[in-house]
């Protein structure tokens, strides 16, 4: 029996993806590994492997559609023997797969209302119900239209179709059972009409392209990357209590130290930045304090035994946060190399998710643009993400004297539930003692 290829869930969270490229054509046969795809997650361009072996009989989403959820039959493989004509018994209807995925990288077209409603009524019916035994039921597109229009649960009607499928004669001779949810609706109604009114969320987005119309703009389409920024971030503020912790470190010290190492590591092709001693002494923070070493898990706080440190990395239309791993056991030119590789292909988007994912703290170094400090945004599930300002030559009283001292800002974004301001503190005074004692990194 012909096989569904379903969109691929290529990170832990990613719930729709952009069908970037096809690397295969209808008729090509394929081995389990072959590259079928590029998808475009939230943060990165993923090859697609095949996982069997077979024929690609037909595709049915095109190349450049946006947003096609995870699940969703993309192609269909024909195994030895099958041919087109053996499609019909998929339970996708692949046709009208294809018929319905977004075209020209998911922009609009003109299009009449009358074409347009029959799509609208068909989002109203579930993709995948469940029969009475928990298994899956199997239904055309049509069948599962008509259905939703008659309010006909599928799992109680058997079908005629090849391998049991629910086909169009099918819900048209059923007769549709009183919807349950609407038995409900008045107590839904009640019980909001209890609840106290809710803050207003700011204005719609009509109201506010009303309020530019007579001016002239230029509208930005979200991509998957921003709009997953503004969705995290946005949760982030709301729902994560933070505080904040500051101080200053001297950084004089450091610059001598960072000058004589990389004289030594010239010949080598190796160049530390200010920013691989910083993330050298988080990580030897957070085994120094090791309760910090943390991040938020819904119901328990997770301690982390290695110092997995978080890294912003600026790309054209948002941000990644690649993580260097083991942080704490590494050599400054071995962090110094990871960082360069990570951040070369976070620009590229060519990370993997395992890259950019976990970690218990990050590190957002805006210095070299001139910020003098700043306070960032956690990102969840982190405990904490450290702001990092520019070094500036401040005057310094030095045991009863006025110097000048190069001295960088730095604050602490701390997620409350995971770390109180003493251990913060802590944390904070550890990191500040490694950046002003660097040849105790080497240790």
């Amino acid at each position: 029996m012909p096989t569904e290829i379903l969109m691929p869930a290529l990170s832990p969270t990613m719930e729709e993806g952009t069908l970037a490229k096809w690397l295969v054509k209808e008729g090509d046969e394929v081995s389990s590994g072959d590259i079928l795809a590029e998808i475009e997650t939230d943060k990165a361009t993923m090859e697609f492997e095949a996982v069997d072996e077979g024929k690609i009989g037909k595709i049915l989403i095109e190349e450049g559609s946006e947003g096609v959820k995870v699940n969703t039959p993309i192609a269909v493989l024909l195994e030895e023997g099958e041919s087109a004509d053996d499609i019909g018994d998929v339970s996708s209807g692949g046709g009208d797969a294809k018929a319905d995925a977004p075209k020209n990288g998911g922009k609009d077209e003109p299009k009449d209302e009358t074409a347009e409603a029959p799509k609208a009524e068909a989002s109203k019916a579930p993709p995948a119900p469940k029969s009475g035994d928990g298994g899956r039921v199997f239904a055309s597109p049509l069948a599962r239209r008509i259905a939703a229009d008659k309010g006909l649960d599928l799992s109680q009607i058997k079908g005629s179709g090849p391998n049991g499928r629910i086909v169009k004669a099918d819900v048209e001779e059923a007769k549709p059972g009183a919807p349950p949810a609407k038995a409900d609706a008045p107590k839904a109604d009640a019980k909001a009409a209890d609840a106290p009114a809710a803050a207003p969320a700011g204005p719609s987005a009509d109201a506010i392209l009303k309020m530019y119309e007579d001016r002239e703009t230029e509208e930005v389409k979200l991509d998957g990357m921003r709009r997953t920024i503004a969705a995290r971030l946005g949760e982030a503020k709301q729902t994560i209590p933070h505080f904040y912790l500051r101080r200053s470190a001297k950084l004089d010290e450091l610059m001598k130290f960072r000058g004589q190492l990389n004289k030594q590591l010239e010949e080598r092709g190796i160049k530390l930045s200010v920013n691989d001693f910083i993330i050298k002494a988080c990580a030897l923070a957070l085994q120094e304090v090791p309760d910090a070493n943390a991040v938020w898990a819904g119901d328990r706080i997770l301690k982390l035994k290695p110092s997995d440190v978080a890294v912003a990395v600026a790309i054209e239309g948002g941000l990644f946060t690649p993580v260097l791993k083991d942080a704490q056991q590494k050599t400054l030119s071995a962090l110094s190399a990871e960082m360069k590789d990570l951040a070369s292909r976070a620009k590229s988007k060519k990370l993997a998710p395992h890259e950019y994912q976990g970690g218990s703290f990050a590190i957002s170094n805006l210095g070299m643009f001139g910020i003098e400090n700043f306070d960032a945004v956690i990102n969840p599930p982190h405990g904490a993400i450290l702001a990092v300002g520019s070094g500036i030559q401040t005057p310094v009283v030095e045991a009863g004297e006025v110097v000048i001292r190069n001295v960088m800002s730095m604050t602490l974004s701390v997620d409350h539930r995971v770390i109180d301001g003493a251990l913060g503190a802590q944390l904070l005074e550890a990191i500040v003692r490694h950046l002003e004692n660097p040849m105790g990194m080497l240790a």
